[in-house]
Order: C-alpha cells, then structure tokens, then sequence
C-alpha cells in the first residue's frame, strides 16, 4: 500500500498547507489483544503490530500513515496499554512518524474513557481541536476516500456535532454493528438509531432498505464536545477519567496516569456511554475499502479476491485441489490438498486448523490456553523488547538456547539471576561486556569488548551487562544454564527504559 519511507515524512507536527480550520489531531486507539487471530497475534505482541495488510508496515503504522496529506494535521495522540509502550514507539520512530504523545493506560476500560484522557490531554492547550478517533487494528484500502470523508467531515464536528462515519454495507454482514440514517446534514446525517449486531435475516433487511450503514468506530469531534458530552451522559466516567488526568507525570516521551482513579472507572464504549445518549451525533458515509480485522475470515476477505481458487496465501505455502480457504505460513513448508473452507495457519510453537465459517470461535481456544497457562498465548517464539528482540531456539530440562539481537547504540539492564548460569557466542556484530567481580558485586566493574566469533562466560550471580557499541545489530547466542530458567530469574540494578527493580520481577518480566 505505501511504497515509500519519504510518504511518511510529510506527517509532521505540523502540514505545511494549513486551512481555516481546526486542527486535527489523530487519537490513535492501540489497545486489544487480537485473540481471533492467534495464533499469529499474542497477547505480548497483538495483531496492531504485525502487517496483516501491507508487508512493510503494521496495522499500526498504516493507522497513521493513511492521514497523510490532511491539512492543518498534527502527530497522533496513541493510547495503549503499558506493556506496549515500547512497541509503539518504536514502531512509530522506524516508520518516521512523529507522535505527540503516547498515552500509558494501567489497566483496560474500553474507547470512553481510553478517549477522555486524550481529548483531556489535547484540551488543556487547545480545547476546540479535532479529534480523530481510529482503531489501530483497521484496513483502508483507498486512504484518499478517506481523507475526503474526514475533511468533508470538518465543519460539522467544528459546530459541535460528535460524528461517526458509516460505512456503505455491501452485504448483510453479521460481524458489525449497524447505525439507521436519520434526517439529512450538510455532509451527512443525524443518526436515528445505533443497531447491535443482527442475524442474517435482519441484516439483509437492513441492506435492502438502503438506510442502514456499517459502524466503523471512527469518530471525530472537538475535544471540549466531547468532554462535555462525557459529563452529561455518563458523569462517573467522566469524573474517574479526570481524577486519573490530574494524577499524570510523565516519563520521557509517554503520558502515565494514576493508575488507583483508573482503575475504579467504570469500563464502557464511546457508541454506550456517549454516543447512544447525545442528540448531537451525526454520521457520515463512506466507501474507503474499510475493514475491521477481528478474525481470520476478515483477512481471508481482503487477500482471496485476486485468486482463481479464492485462497488466501502467505509464506512458503503449496495448494493441490485447494479453494476457498486461507494458508498462512510464518515459519515452515505449508501444504494442502484436496480442502475446501479451512483456516490454516502455522507458526513456529504452534498450528491452527480451522472452519473458515468458525473463525469468530477462535478465541475460546487462546481462553483454554490462557487457563492452562500456556505459554503460546502470551508470546510469540520471538519476544520484542525495548533494546531488540530474543528468540529460543531449544528448551530442554536444565538448560536452553536463545537467539538475542540488540539495536545499534542500544543495552540491557545491569542485572544478575540467582538460579542460572549464562554462555554468550557472538556472531555478528561487537558486543560490549560489563561483569562484577563477585557474586552481587556492583562496586567493582570491568568491561570488555566482543568480536565475531568471540565468547564468555557469566557465573550465576555476577552482575552484568550487554550493550551493543557498534553501528550494526549485535548478534549472538546464548545457552543459559541452571536448576530454573524461567523469565523472573532476574534482578536489575540500572536501566535505561526505567525498569530498574529492588527485587526480582514477576513472571511476564523479560531479559
């Protein structure tokens, strides 16, 4: 879809063509866990930030990347959970956009009150600015169609209105919710009436009265609006919301908030708590190739359509006698024959097979999982972290193997483990080397340098720490070896990304 790193370029603070209007901030929603698309998204690493739609950016980055070219537009407001924070940033940075923002949410309480603690955070300099409220897990495929849509949308949020836009239903979809047209507006409609999703047979009904349209999730409104409508429709989210405002601090480039006034919000939506309620929404229509990714029959939806067999297909994959049916392969030869309406998808812990028609049931799988406390539903075999990313490559009783790459300029905590013992290989790249003398000893500290090819050994208990001075990805291998090896096994002293602990952390901590 994007064929260029210079495209991104242009969505800057600030556009270089600036109109009368508003201006218009994105509020980027990044939360979820995309359990319908497990096996590929984790609940450590959701399905916003894998490229679902586009081989060279996430879902993410796509979200911000589709505005560019709007005038009097500034860099996104991203809302998510905390243990994202690094993800975001650094997938915004590698895709050179330029975040107001990013807002840390403690705990999860749905769009409401997610969109409170933006619209607060933008109101506080400049209470009338558009907010543009996106989904990050969303596909356009005609991002201009949805520019156009956003601006013709401008005047109606600038007079008040909290607008959401519908899109043209082309068939009688189950999986969304419907919004019933009501009197006309300059560029739109009041709406009549918010509809759950129906049956089959309502839905075809809504489809052939022509007066119905798809509820995307996308809203745009002031900031001040929407606040104003928050206290008059659901006053104790409001008031939750602002007492976890006024508790913020912030830490580098992220919003954090109190985390006790959030956590005795009320969990609700915008289209609930909001939206339901105010007399003043409008919807506007559109037809921008939109799709909500929720589950594997979605992508299924956006890949079949230029196949003859109608498959979609991704990775190393082989087809005999195969159609309509999704094959994605992530790590390993993938082959089908003689299948029709399946969900295949392989990746390197795990296999789903399923009903292409059962794809919305996927979920109850990852619940098991998450009961038995398996580890395949928190985290992919290849683990992101803040400085790079880690890999196990075998885990047998007594000791594993791990694949680490730290970034150019990057390091990880000065840290020791009580129950493990570590052996670092370089293969690429120079590692920089830090040890204490003595078990728990941080007074006395030397450091080394590693080449390719290069080895040592770090005892349990040492105080150490890996850095990467060098202008490449530092690559190497670890075989760590111990009576326990779990996550938790680590103390650290000192870190950059703030991380630092007095005590061992608990079992989702990584290295």
């Amino acid at each position: 879809m994007f064929n260029s790193r210079l495209l991104a370029r242009s969505l800057c603070l600030n556009s270089l063509t600036h109109s009368k209007s508003a201006p218009l901030i994105p509020v980027i929603l990044s939360g979820g866990s995309g359990s319908r698309l497990w096996p590929v998204s984790r609940e450590q690493y959701p399905k916003q930030f894998q490229c679902f739609n586009s081989n060279e950016y996430s879902l993410l980055q796509e979200s911000a990347l589709r505005l560019t070219g709007m005038s009097n537009i500034r860099g996104p407001l991203v809302v998510c959970n905390e243990a994202h924070r690094f993800l975001v940033a650094e997938q915004l940075q590698s895709a050179l956009i330029d975040a107001d923002k990013i807002l840390l949410e403690p705990c999860a309480r749905n769009t409401a009150p997610a969109v409170a603690l933006a619209a607060q955070q933008v109101a506080l300099q400049q209470p009338d600015t558009l907010l543009l409220v996106m989904p990050a897990d969303h596909v356009i495929v005609d991002p201009q169609a949805f520019r156009d849509a956003v601006e013709n949308s401008r005047p109606l949020a600038e007079q008040g209105y909290l607008v959401t836009f519908g899109i043209e239903p082309s068939q009688p979809h189950t999986g969304y919710g419907y919004i019933r047209r009501g009197e006309p507006l300059d560029s739109g409609y009041n709406v009549d009436a918010f509809v759950e999703k129906p049956d089959v047979e309502r839905a075809q009904v809504y489809l052939d009265s022509g007066a119905y349209l798809w509820n995307s999730g996308i809203f745009l409104f002031r900031a001040d609006r929407y606040l104003e409508e928050l206290e008059a429709c659901a006053a104790d989210i409001s008031q939750a919301c602002q007492a976890a405002f006024n508790g913020r601090h912030e830490d580098l480039d992220f919003v954090r908030f109190d985390a006790d006034a959030l956590e005795a919000c009320r969990s609700d939506s915008i289209d609930y708590a909001v939206m339901e309620q105010t007399t003043r929404a409008a919807v506007v229509p559109m037809d921008p190739g939109w799709s909500d990714i929720g589950a594997w029959d979605a992508i299924f939806e956006l890949h079949s359509a230029n196949d003859v067999q109608n498959n979609a297909v991704r990775g190393d994959v082989m087809l005999h006698d195969t159609s309509n049916s999704l094959v994605h392969s992530h790590s390993r030869l993938v082959t089908t024959v003689g299948v029709q309406d399946l969900i295949v998808v392989e990746t390197e812990d795990a296999v789903l097979v399923a009903d292409r028609h059962c794809a919305q049931n996927i979920k109850t799988i990852v619940e098991s999982l998450k009961r038995e406390k398996r580890k395949e539903s928190q985290a992919l075999p290849q683990v992101y972290r803040p400085w790079g990313h880690y890999r196990t490559l075998v885990q047998m009783e007594g000791f594993q193997v791990k694949e680490i790459v730290v970034k150019p300029g990057e390091k990880l905590s000065l840290q020791m483990h009580y129950h493990r013992a570590e052996h670092w290989v370089v293969v690429a790249g120079t590692a920089r080397v830090t040890l204490g003398d003595g078990h728990g000893d941080i007074e006395h500290m030397r450091s080394f340098l590693l080449s390719e090819d290069e080895s040592t050994y770090i005892p349990l208990g040492t105080v150490h720490r890996l850095e990467n001075p060098g202008q490449i990805p530092l690559k190497l291998i670890e075989v760590q070896t111990g009576s326990y090896l779990g996550e938790d096994d680590i103390v650290r002293f000192d870190d950059v990304y703030g991380r630092t602990q007095a005590s061992p952390p608990p079992a989702t901590s990584a290295q």
